[in-house]
Order: structure tokens, then C-alpha cells, then sequence
């Protein structure tokens, strides 16, 4: 079971390339129509330098970079089985778009045991930078993992 010593645990920063070809795919997946993240026209227009990404992707560029999606689960001791995504939450701070390189730095950064021990609730947060350093977002997803609680 995790415990509070897992917090401040930082895993392997993955960096990621906002790839033209991915986001579509991406896009498509969601069904998500808006020309602001399809067309670069559409998104100069709109008052954008270059073709932004929409909010969510961030989570997924992340996981689909990493070399080891599931670092956070093996360093812990967490068997993926027992895992539930419980959410996750975006805050940008400058804009992120196509061509950009970002990297991920995530760590551990709270852990509450819940009804007696059965759940472990786990918050993972994530600095991302662009390719110069830039701040661009912070990213926080809930785990919730399922203890195996003695009868």
C-alpha cells in the first residue's frame, strides 16, 4: 500500500513532440471538429501564432511518450489492475501548439487513505515546459488504487 513517504516521489521527465500527424489522429479519435486545431489558417485567424492543441492532450501526449507509461505504478508498487483513473485538470500558462517540444516532470504530490484503508488516492502533478524553458502548463491527475484490506 502507498503511503505518505511516496510524496514529493518525482518519476522521469518525458519529453514529447507536438506532432501534426498524432494531434489529427487525436482529434479524430474525440471527434472533434474545431478548424483552430486542424488548420493553421483557421487557427492564425483565431488569434493563435500556430496550430494550438486542445485541452486534454497534454495527459495523452504525455503517456504516449513515455518510455515507461506505467513508471509511476512500478516504483510504488501498484498493480495496474487495482488502478481507476479518478481525474485529471489542466492549467495553462502560455500556449502549447503544433511543433512545440515539452517535457513532463511528474511527481507525487499528495496521498489520503479512504474508508479505513480500502482506497488509496493518490494526486500525480506535472510541471510542463516548452522547448525553451517556457512554463507552459500544469497538469494533475487523481489515481485511485483499490487495497487489498484484510477480512
Amino acid at each position: 500500500m502507498v503511503d505518505q513517504s511516496a510524496v514529493g516521489h518525482r518519476f522521469t521527465p518525458v519529453t514529447a513532440r507536438v506532432e501534426p500527424g498524432r494531434l489529427r489522429y487525436f482529434l479524430n479519435t474525440l471527434g472533434e471538429t474545431n478548424p483552430v486545431y486542424r488548420d493553421e489558417a483557421a487557427a492564425r485567424a483565431a488569434g493563435f501564432a500556430a496550430t494550438p492543441v486542445p485541452p486534454t492532450y497534454l495527459f495523452c501526449l504525455e503517456m504516449m511518450d513515455a518510455e515507461e507509461p506505467f513508471e509511476m505504478l512500478t516504483a510504488l508498487g501498484i498493480d495496474l489492475a487495482r488502478v481507476l483513473h479518478g481525474e485529471q485538470s489542466f492549467v495553462y500558462r502560455a500556449p502549447v501548439a503544433v511543433g512545440d517540444v515539452l517535457t513532463f516532470r511528474p511527481r507525487v504530490a499528495a496521498v489520503t487513505e479512504k474508508k479505513g484503508g480500502a482506497l488509496t488516492v493518490m494526486v500525480i502533478e506535472c510541471e510542463v515546459t516548452n522547448q525553451n524553458g517556457v512554463h507552459v502548463a500544469d497538469t494533475s491527475r487523481t489515481v485511485v488504487v483499490r487495497n487489498q484490506v484484510a477480512s
